[in-house]
């Protein structure tokens, strides 16, 4: 099996199933309970939260635990939105987003709040000058992912923060989901007030993620109950997941400083060979973009086919974003890029990991220019 589909998830490493295994046996306990089994369990817990934020750049107190990515995106704005309603009501976002900033966005502009979306440029590049001009005395938040999950666009994050400093009223939220544990980003320096990940993008387990809220910002929790997590997030907390989430983003950014260079080698030979195979068009740009994704078309064939064409073969990539390909429609982001229907309506996307190889890249090559000549035929 070559499994090319690690943007949706990734195989958790063997080293965090067995922390999480070991957790859930020996540290039981409630967190919140006061005996001393509660007591040891909460203490494994803090130190999760400290060994994250360390990987991060972040204090301790500034980690919030949550459920994945989805919450941590959907606390982040409406937490933010409902928070600082006070300040103001406009709310500042991308064509480029995931579903879960997309529609608490729309949510949020159903219940009385005003909403811009800033267009991309056609490599699905955002534009600082125009969140610059959409900025009013009424924004209290601006949402950019960091990385795009459909065509791997870095968004300028610096210079978006650079001039967020002179609007100190709107908070700046990054959806981290898939540069954490891949791509370097100091949040500090770039001015980010609240900042997203999940465990699953970074070989940890599903239903683990984190949200680092900036120290002296107050969210509006969105699941109320105790008081736990700083009062951010009612529900007794999960610290097998913290754990095993905290050593997935110790052993990725570990395999980043080993395998940084060979990634990037990796997706070299990928784009360059598909970008000689007659009938394919390469969606991803081919400078300012992740290593670890590759999106391109072909055109005339539909993409679940060809899907299913390559799964044949034991190769698993994708279509759009996971939480998207099974709508069967175009992707929203190549849309937005200009891209015609036609071509974003055939889109696949290969997503890498530091752990895979160049001869599984060779035979995926070979594979695809062979799934591309037969489809081709069939259709002709």
């Amino acid at each position: 099996m070559i499994y090319f589909d690690n943007s949706a998830t990734t195989k958790p490493y063997k080293e965090v199933l067995e922390s999480y295994i070991k957790v859930s046996e020996d540290f039981f306990g409630n967190p919140s309970s006061l005996h001393g089994i509660g007591a040891k369990t909460e203490r494994l817990l803090s130190q999760a939260r400290a060994q994250i934020a360390g990987l991060l750049g972040a204090d301790a107190d500034e980690i919030i635990f949550t459920s994945g990515g989805t919450e941590s995106n959907n606390l982040a704005i409406k937490g933010a939105a409902y928070g600082y309603r006070n300040r103001g009501g406009h709310l500042i976002t991308s064509a480029a987003e995931h579903a879960s900033v997309r529609e608490s966005m729309l949510q949020l502009e159903r219940n009385g709040f005003s909403v811009t979306v800033i267009g991309l440029d056609n490599e699905g590049r955002v534009d600082p000058e125009e969140i610059r001009k959409a900025l009013t005395d009424e924004t209290i938040l601006v949402s950019i992912m960091h990385v795009n999950n459909e065509v791997g666009t870095i968004q300028p994050i610096i210079e978006i923060g650079e001039i967020l400093r002179s609007f100190p009223k709107a908070l700046f939220h990054i959806d981290g989901v898939q540069g954490a544990g891949k791509i370097p980003l100091n949040l500090r320096k770039a001015g980010v007030d609240l900042y997203s990940f999940s465990a699953h993008k970074f070989h940890g387990l599903k239903g683990s993620g984190g949200l680092f809220v900036r120290s002296g910002i107050k969210l509006e929790p969105i699941l109320s109950g105790g008081s736990q997590e700083q009062g951010h997030r009612g529900g007794t907390e999960n610290p097998a997941g913290a754990v095993a989430m905290a050593k997935a983003l110790r052993m990725s950014l570990d395999k980043r400083a080993q395998r940084y260079a060979a990634l990037g080698e990796i997706r070299e030979f990928l784009v360059n060979g598909l970008g000689e195979i007659e009938g394919i068009a390469i969606n991803t740009p081919l400078e300012g973009a992740a290593s670890h994704i590759i999106n391109f078309s072909v055109p005339g064939i539909k993409s679940e086919t060809f899907v299913h064409a390559l799964e044949e073969q034991d190769i698993y990539v994708s279509t759009t974003s996971a939480c998207s390909s099974k709508k069967k429609s175009a992707s929203q982001t190549l849309l937005a890029m200009g891209v015609p229907n036609e071509v974003a309506e055939s889109a696949i996307r290969i997503s890498l990991s530091f752990e895979n190889t160049r001869q599984e890249a060779e035979t995926v090559l070979k594979a695809i220019e062979k799934t591309v000549a037969r489809l081709g035929r069939v259709l002709n």
